[in-house]
């Protein structure tokens, strides 16, 4: 059977990979330790859990609406006005299967064959294979680890050309953890408004930032840019409710009645008892979020300053989400190493150490690793112990 033209555009996604190899790996009885996991290790809270067991009690076990149900649009709305200081009204939001479901939706009612999409690197690996998806290109601008791999706006301006629709930004990011001041991102929206782009703001990893550091938002510093901004978000990381896969999108009403045409094409509505959990994740009580918060900082904290203590690493300060993404060029094509990037470190360490990561090749960084630390504390500084033999392993080696 032949298969379309257009799965030949696409590869397998890098994170989901190593995350099916681990359990794999685990099934087989193999202990490891997963630092190759997007998701966070807390189980979701109980308040969430408990609006969805209400939900299936109460019957609520039928289509919804396209885009959601009332309440949770309500919720969203809330959510917005709460932490963002944004008013939106429900024909502006959308509710999908995940964020992934809302940016690939969004791409296709926005984007079609000959645009270009610029994608600052490193990048979530999944932006171009859904741009190619929608007949769009993704245009890599590559930055600069000295400069915390953040774009400029000179970079930027110099990416823009004439099939130039739009430009995304991830703040903070997938997968260096890198998140733009308000100063910062003032700069970009100023090329931004000059080039007439669209924005496309993934928050998904919104509230993940830590040390005092003070995320800007592209609304609350240039609310006149409503009209061409779309703020796509989850409830996946922030009250670890990965396997729920709700997340939404708010825009302008335009673009949502388009979103939720294409989305009636393609699943209809997300999940009933999902969409009741979610409602209560973004419109109730918020206490679990902030212990969650402090317990990734001070993850990050431990686990930057351990990998850094290793010699050859070189691990840079992520302002948020939780990633690192350590620099490991040290341990590349080393004599008689078959070891040319960092996915095959990823294969050695998974191997070796028995500790899964995610290479960088496709972050767009082939020199570096994405370490997760969505994990205990026990488990973070026994992998690191087990990266750092595994290393010390290799060089003694070669």
């Amino acid at each position: 059977m032949n298969l379309s033209e257009r799965v030949r555009l696409i590869k397998p996604s890098a994170t989901m990979a190593v995350t099916e190899q681990a359990a794999a790996l685990r099934a087989q009885g193999i202990e490891l330790i997963d630092f190759g996991a997007g998701e966070p290790d807390f189980d979701t809270p109980e308040n969430i859990k408990q609006a969805a067991v209400r939900a299936l009690a109460a019957g609520e076990t039928k289509y919804t609406p396209v885009g959601g149900t009332a309440v949770l649009k309500k919720a969203i709305i809330t959510k917005l006005q709460r932490d963002n200081g944004l008013t939106y009204v429900p024909a502006e939001v959308l509710a999908s299967c995940g964020g992934k479901h809302g940016l690939y939706v969004a791409f296709q009612v926005l984007f079609g064959p000959g645009d270009e999409v610029i994608v600052p690197a490193p990048y979530w690996v999944s932006y171009p294979d859904m741009l190619a998806l929608a007949g769009a290109k993704a245009r890599i601008v590559l930055t600069r680890e000295a400069e915390g791999f953040k774009l400029t706006p000179a970079e930027l301006d110099r990416a823009v050309t004439p099939a130039t629709r739009a430009v995304i930004i991830n703040s903070p990011s997938n997968p260096a953890g890198v998140a733009y001041d308000a100063r910062e991102l003032a700069a970009l929206l100023e090329v931004i408004t000059a080039r007439d782009l669209t924005i496309i703001s993934d928050d998904v990893y919104e509230m993940m930032v830590y040390g005092g550091f003070r995320c800007g938002r592209v609304l609350a510093i240039r609310p006149d840019l409503r009209e061409r901004t779309i703020l796509i978000n989850s409830v996946s990381k922030t009250y670890a409710m990965t396997g729920w896969r709700i997340g939404y999108t708010a825009g302008p009403a335009s673009v949502i009645k388009a979103m939720s045409t294409m989305q009636g094409q393609m699943t209809s509505n997300p999940s009933t008892a999902a969409q009741a959990a979610a409602a209560e994740a973004l419109g109730g009580s918020q206490v679990s979020v902030a212990p969650m918060m402090a317990e990734f900082g001070r993850r990050r904290d431990f686990i930057v300053a351990a990998l850094n203590e290793i010699p050859g690493v070189r691990c840079p300060m992520p302002q948020g989400a939780f990633y690192v993404f350590p620099n490991i060029a040290a341990f590349l094509g080393l004599k008689g190493s078959e070891l040319k990037n960092g996915d095959d470190l990823a294969a050695y360490l998974l191997k070796e150490a028995r500790v899964a990561v995610v290479g960088g090749t496709d972050f767009g960084y082939p020199e570096h690793i994405r370490i997760s630390y969505a994990n205990s504390m026990e488990n973070l500084k026994r992998g690191v112990q087990q990266v750092a033999a595994a290393l010390a392993k290799l060089t003694n080696q070669f």
